[in-house]
């Protein structure tokens, strides 16, 4: 019964979020309450909600000072110079965008956590698809599942924690791994050209002066390709290549199969979210302070250098850089104020959402149905495919790291599986190897904070992005698997 139930809720609550018949907030909160009173556990529900709480509490501190931290870094212009780089690299061509996306997200992951990768690569980008009219769940997309490969580094979490659970070395499991890891990446790379072509058919191709909302042979200021005092102006379409797409003026005509609609009348990606992104990242705006860059670009390689040594715990490394970005780069107390202020949008958004999924979490373990739904899939599995358990671990990886939490995955079912392949004579390490498969689905899992720091910052609906990546995230995930078994890793 609790393994039905379980299920059931799970899919209750996707299917009410990718509705839009219910906010994300509200479905992780009233949905487990109301299962937790029909397993006939409601009397101890303050309990599994104030236990979920307490486990997720770091990571909320974690997030809302990560937020005002590189809210700072982005508002006194650390990462301008990032944006004219994609920008000359990109030339406003959709698929150059869209490709940029999953390369930068991909190189941020390395300081191996997903809520600084996700703020760092919508900062830099989403400017840039506002200005083009290009579908943002595309950039939600592509930047999850770059992360979700990426995510597998022995500091990342997931690797980790196979090692503790089943007791092995963190650089056994993923050293032979990398092959299999990196034709994932390129799939993803893969998947984000195509996706690109798709805008670029439906979008046509600008050139960078009318991306910028300037005259075509107008001379480029040093500063102008972050912004524009024109944001107002929406830039004329190029006419798109032989074979692709429409010519149009302004917004774009119509979605692309597998993209949302991202048309004009969306207030999302209407004319006042396009001033607004001209206006962070406008060359003249005063919260600016060029004579620091070099200050405010060393204190966040040291933040990220301590980060990944784990010098300190996660949370207290943001709070403290945070505390000081403010106090050097804003020293009145009335900036201070408002730059928290500026930023407070974004911090509320997130850090209710973590404790919003506090509750899911708390439910779906205190009842014990995280663990009936484990053994229930487990036991399933036929005893002819004992000696196969590290494809069964690969395979089930995927569910089941989008529908439960990584510790919940690893150290609750990986061992369980470990056991059940070492009757059949397969070797810890392969199970350990199979159990990172699904990480490329696990980042846009509605268990996993950093996903709302993503949909958060580029205001797309979280069901929207889970519609749009699931698929493509899966796909990945199988990709993965297929090259390790061809390699001989798993």
């Amino acid at each position: 019964m609790l393994t039905i139930l379980g299920f059931g809720m799970i899919a209750t609550f996707l299917v009410l979020i990718m509705l839009k018949k219910m906010s994300p907030m509200a479905a992780l909160v009233i949905v487990p309450a109301l299962f937790c009173v029909l397993v006939g556990k409601g009397s101890h529900l303050g309990d599994y909600v104030l236990k979920g709480i307490g486990s997720l509490a770091p990571t909320a501190a974690m997030l809302m000072f990560a937020i005002v931290y590189f809210g700072v870094m982005i508002d006194v212009g650390l990462f301008d110079p990032i944006v004219r780089g994609i920008l000359r690299f990109c030339k406003a061509d959709p698929m150059r965008v869209v490709v940029g996306t999953a390369v930068l997200a991909a190189i941020v992951s390395l300081d191996g956590d997903g809520s600084t990768t996700f703020m760092i690569t919508v900062s830099a980008m989403v400017p840039l698809y506002r200005r083009l009219k290009m579908s943002l769940v595309i950039m939600t997309g592509v930047a999850a599942m770059a992360n979700g490969v990426m995510n597998t580094l022995p500091w990342g979490g997931p690797t980790a924690r196979a090692a503790t659970a089943l007791k092995l070395d963190a650089g056994d499991i993923f050293i032979p791994m990398i092959p299999a890891l990196a034709v994932g990446l390129l799939f993803v790379i893969g998947l984000a050209y195509v996706l690109g072509l798709r805008e670029r058919k439906r979008l046509g191709v600008l050139t960078l002066e009318q991306a910028l909302g300037r005259p075509d042979g107008e001379p480029e200021p040093e500063q102008a390709l972050i912004g524009s005092a024109g944001a107002g102006n929406a830039p004329a379409r190029k006419t798109a290549p032989a074979g692709g797409g429409s010519t149009a003026s302004g917004a774009a005509t119509g979605p692309a199969d597998g993209s949302l609609d991202e048309n004009q009348d969306d207030a999302r990606a209407g004319s006042q979210e396009d001033d607004a992104s001209s206006e962070i990242l406008d060359p003249r705006r005063a919260t600016l302070r060029p004579r620091l860059y070099w200050f405010n670009a060393a204190l966040t390689v040291a933040l990220l250098t301590l980060l990944i040594l784990q010098t300190l715990p996660i949370p207290v490394l943001f709070l403290l850089g945070a505390a000081i970005a403010l106090t050097v780069n804003f020293p009145h107390m009335p900036d201070q104020k408002a730059r928290i202020a500026a930023h407070a949008e974004n911090v509320l958004n997130v850090s209710g959402m973590v404790f919003a999924a506090a509750v899911f979490t708390g439910v779906l373990t205190g009842t014990g149905m995280v663990e009936e739904m484990a053994r229930t899939v487990v036991d399933s599995v036929p005893d002819a495919m004992g000696p196969h358990m590290a494809l069964v671990t690969g395979v089930l990886s995927i569910p089941f790291t989008y529908f439960m939490s990584n510790d919940g995955f690893y150290f609750g079912i990986v061992p369980i599986l470990a056991e059940a392949g070492a009757a059949h004579g397969v070797s810890p390490l392969e199970i350990a190897r199979a159990s990172l498969v699904g990480q490329a689905l696990h980042m846009s899992s509605p268990l996993v904070p950093a996903v709302y720091v993503l949909v958060g910052m580029a205001k797309v609906e979280f069901g929207d992005h889970t519609r749009f990546t699931v698929k493509w995230a899966a796909l990945t995930s199988l990709v993965v698997l297929g090259a390790g078994l061809l390699f001989g890793i798993i």
